[in-house]
């Protein structure tokens, strides 16, 4: 069973019939009763994007548990006070597993599973861990290193550009990933970034494409946006971009250069057969192409066969651990070190990246 719910239906609903009684009057659920999965997210679920890729991980769940499941999603929920109280309610309505679908529920989220030690939590984006509270985030930088290479290939001007949402590690390693592999095809390569601050904000979004091509930006990375905007302006202009999470293509035939795709249903089905168990424990999740959750999908057939071969070979050691974008020396954009020569910085540390490489040519936003 799947039900999909926007905030306004939600806030209906703790009006009608007060946050105070919802949380006061939690029942037990039966023992046939299904499980109650809900996934929060801040915007549409939509055809493409974030929002779309998280719902479509719940499938193999419904197809393996059937009637045994009861899941709902609760579509542009903006973080805040809102979504605190939706999820709060959610659970307290009976709801035994939680996916908090964005970086900014993570205070609410947590104090939801530190409450009840029965529920089970799963954060993207996150830092924090409890016993029943997983963040989870996608190595995306695996993937934005090799579009990287591409785009290098491709550009003629030698600028590419970034339409990126909000500047928090996971799309700031995206961006320097991506700068690294094009510096790896021509060391001269300059990126420009526009922060949205945004989830999805289409007019902003195409604005900032416009922006960045104005500027002589002949690639254009769309770091997380949950439209299609800034891969159809590209289109239109005559511009190569990319994407994350979901194809995009159907928007952009000709300029589409591929998407970053991500899988999250082997991660999703496995915590659920956890808590199902009774064995789930909380740890930090970050995943990529060798865990089969990041994958670059639907490139495009400009790409040069030399610089192909090349992508093919660096993707093989990348799934097989012998190759890691952020290995040393890496520089960065202020001229210091960043990471010593022959050193490869763990996950704990890519995740806390808070710089950005030479070669990214905006200052990070303070």
């Amino acid at each position: 069973m799947l039900t999909n719910l926007t905030r306004r239906t939600l806030m209906q609903g703790l009006a009608a019939t007060g946050l105070a009684g919802a949380l006061g009057s939690r029942l037990a659920l039966a023992a046939d009763e299904p499980l109650g999965i809900t996934l929060v997210i801040p915007s549409p679920v939509g055809d493409v994007g974030w929002g779309h890729a998280l719902a479509a991980g719940l499938e193999p769940i419904k197809a393996a548990y059937g009637d045994k499941v009861k899941i709902t999603v609760l579509e542009s929920i903006a973080e805040g006070p809102d979504a605190d109280r939706i999820m709060t309610k959610t659970v307290a309505d009976g709801n035994k597993f939680l996916i908090a679908g964005s970086f900014g529920y993570q205070n609410g989220a947590l104090q939801i599973a530190r409450r009840d030690p029965s529920v089970t939590v799963l954060h993207a984006s996150g830092f924090q861990v409890a016993p029943n509270f997983s963040p989870f985030a996608a190595k995306y930088f695996q993937g934005t290193y090799l579009l990287g290479m591409a785009a290098a290939a491709l550009s003629k001007t030698g600028k590419l550009g970034s339409v990126s949402a909000f500047a928090i590690p996971e799309l700031i390693t995206s961006i320097n990933a991506f700068t690294l592999g094009a510096q790896s095809v021509n060391p001269d390569i300059e990126v420009s970034v526009v922060w949205v601050n945004s989830w999805f904000d289409p007019a902003k979004e195409q604005e900032a494409a416009k922006a960045l091509i104005a500027q002589k930006c002949d690639v254009i990375f769309s770091n997380a946006q949950d439209t299609p905007s800034v891969i159809a302006a590209c289109e239109e202009a005559g511009v190569y971009s990319f994407n994350l999470n979901s194809s995009m293509k159907k928007y952009a035939e000709k300029t589409y250069l591929g998407c970053v795709a991500t899988d999250w249903s082997p991660f999703f089905k496995a915590s659920v057969d956890a808590h199902l168990a009774g064995s789930f424990k909380g740890a930090n999740a970050f995943l990529g192409v060798s865990e089969q959750v990041v994958e670059v999908v639907d490139w495009n057939p400009d790409v040069p066969a030399d610089t192909m071969t090349k992508i093919k070979e660096i993707e093989a050691k990348i799934a097989d651990g012998s190759f890691s974008p952020f290995t040393g020396p890496v520089t960065k954009a202020d001229g210091t070190e960043g990471i010593a020569a022959g050193v490869t910085p763990a996950d704990p540390e890519i995740i806390a990246m808070d710089w950005h490489v030479k070669g990214v040519a905006t200052p990070l936003p303070k």
